[in-house]
C-alpha cells in the first residue's frame, strides 16, 4: 500500500473547445513505481490559498516537464517569439508553489520545465533558444514519430565532484536524453550545479541548504526509469525523502 503522497501540478491544455488539467502518464508512473508513492494531480488554478491547503496532504511534489515555456517576464527575458506555447495558469500555480515547498521543507523533484521554474523562482535567468548560442549543441529532441528515438540517450553529462549524483550512483558521468531548447543562462543564488553537458550547459542542480530534498534535472529521468540506473537512483532518493517526511509527520501527530 502506497501511503506516501506526492503531488504533481497539472498543465492546462485545450482538448477540442475545452480546457483540461493534465499530467503526462510517464510522470505519474515514475512517482508510483520509481518513488513508491501515491501520485495526486494538483489542478493549475493559481489559487495560493488552495495550494497552502494542499500542503497538509503532501509528502513531496514533482514538477513535471511540459511543451509550454515559462512566460519570460518572470525572469526579465525578451518577449517570446510568435508561436511560443505558454501556460500562464501553470506559471501562476507552480511559481508560488515552489516558494511554499521550500519554506515548508517539502521534498521537491523538478524536471525540465520544473527545472527551469525552480531556477526562475530563486532569481535565475533562462536562455530561450540554446541551439542558437555559439558553442552550444542543439538540445532539442530528434524529429521522429517514435518515442524511443525522441527519448533516446543523446549526450553525456559529467557529475560535479561533491554531487548527490556521484553519491547516489557511484559514477562520475552518464548519458541522458535531451528534449529542450530553453536552458540555464544564470544559475540562481542558492543553487549548486550537480552536472553539466559536454557544452557546459547545466543539466542538474540542487538547492543549497534546503530544509529537505530539492533537486532538479534538465533531462527526463521519468522516461522508462526502470531501465536506467541513474533515473532509478534519482527517484529512489526522492521517494526516500518523501517517506522520511511522512514518518516525521506521523511521529509529530502522536
Amino acid at each position: 500500500m502506497l501511503s506516501t503522497v506526492v503531488g504533481i501540478p497539472c498543465d492546462v491544455k485545450m482538448v477540442g473547445a475545452l480546457p483540461f488539467h493534465v499530467v503526462g502518464e510517464k510522470y505519474i508512473t515514475a512517482v508510483a513505481g520509481g518513488a513508491g508513492a501515491c501520485p495526486v494531480l494538483l489542478p493549475a488554478l493559481g489559487d495560493e490559498a488552495m495550494l497552502r491547503a494542499s500542503l497538509s496532504l503532501l509528502d513531496g511534489v514533482l514538477l513535471p516537464g511540459s511543451a509550454s515555456n515559462i512566460e519570460p517576464h518572470h525572469y526579465g527575458g525578451a518577449t517570446s517569439r510568435e508561436g511560443t506555447l505558454h501556460d500562464p495558469q501553470r506559471d501562476a500555480t507552480t511559481l508560488p508553489l515552489i516558494k511554499l515547498l521550500l519554506e515548508e521543507g517539502i521534498p521537491l523533484l523538478a524536471i525540465c520545465r520544473g527545472f527551469q521554474e525552480l531556477n526562475v523562482v530563486l532569481g535565475g535567468e533562462l536562455h530561450q533558444h540554446v541551439q542558437e548560442l555559439a558553442g552550444k549543441r542543439d538540445h532539442r529532441e530528434v524529429d521522429s514519430p517514435h518515442l524511443e528515438e525522441m527519448y533516446g540517450l543523446a549526450h553525456s553529462i559529467t557529475f560535479a565532484e561533491d554531487s548527490c549524483l556521484r553519491r547516489w550512483t557511484g559514477q562520475s558521468s552518464a548519458m541522458v536524453n535531451s528534449l529542450h531548447q530553453q536552458g540555464i543562462k544564470r544559475l540562481a543564488d542558492g543553487l549548486v550545479c550537480e552536472a553539466v553537458a559536454e557544452d557546459g550547459l547545466i543539466e542538474a542542480y540542487r538547492v543549497s541548504d534546503a530544509k529537505a530534498f530539492a533537486f532538479a534535472t534538465q533531462w527526463h529521468p521519468e522516461w522508462q526509469y526502470w531501465d536506467n540506473p541513474l533515473s532509478s537512483a534519482i527517484f529512489t532518493a526522492f521517494g526516500d525523502a518523501c517517506r522520511e517526511r511522512r514518518q516525521r509527520r506521523q511521529m509529530a501527530g502522536k
